[in-house]
């Protein structure tokens, strides 16, 4: 295994006592946030493997309800995450799943509030590294390793291409781009790491393109 800087190694600055168990998921915690766009209203917490056997001795419940409330790795708040929570009106449940997951470090978030929901899975790879691995359904692959773009679209011919052009324009540089969609000339999802952050009247750019949804970002 390559490592790109001595963090690979020594892992993120952050609140135990484990990378996996807390770092990791309030990284999910925190991406679901992102790409929700704002703080959920109510959230079902699934945790399933060593996740679900472990979570309150190894503060996975406290650290993945930081993430939502936008708590960092290294946020003192975290301990208390639960608590604040529950002052800012955020309804909270856990669900220990019993079935077999492909990583034992597995979540699936389903959050919302009276404008919408949105379901996610992640998975801690250890070290504070997390993956994304379906959103609303979607099977996508993101890191959270870099800054990326999550665009909701309906599958329609040059959508993409005016996403991408809009990026171009900007001189904002794609390092990454996947595509999924559930089924032809309904709904696609577009995942997109980029070489820096995209600011967010970039943001508002893309949305007003034709046939797009939703569009948040998640940065690095």
């Amino acid at each position: 295994m390559k490592y790109r800087s001595v963090f690979d190694i020594i892992g993120p600055v952050m609140i135990g006592p484990s990378s996996s168990h807390t770092a990791g998921a309030a990284r999910i915690g925190r991406a679901a946030r992102s790409i929700f766009g704002r703080e959920p209203k109510w959230a079902h917490i699934y945790f399933y493997g060593s996740f679900a056997e472990t979570y309150r001795g190894h503060g996975t419940d406290v650290a993945i309800v930081g993430g939502l409330l936008d708590f960092d790795t290294f946020d003192e708040r975290i301990k208390r995450s639960l608590e604040i929570a529950t002052e800012r009106g955020l309804e909270i449940h856990f669900h220990k799943e019993a079935c077999v997951p492909d990583h034992p470090n597995t979540a699936r978030l389903h959050i919302g509030d009276e404008e919408g929901e949105l379901e996610l899975v992640g998975v801690s790879i250890g070290g504070g590294k997390i993956e994304i691995d379906e959103i609303n359904g979607f099977k996508i692959r993101l890191t959270g390793e870099h800054p990326s773009i999550i665009v909701i679209n309906n599958d329609r011919f040059g959508a993409i291409a005016n996403v991408a052009h809009v990026l171009a324009k900007n001189e904002i540089n794609i390092g990454y781009m996947q595509v999924s969609r559930k089924e032809k000339g309904k709904t696609a999802l577009m995942t997109i790491e980029t070489d820096q952050n995209v600011d967010e009247t970039i943001l508002d750019e893309i949305r007003k393109l034709p046939n797009i949804l939703h569009v948040a970002k998640i940065n690095e």
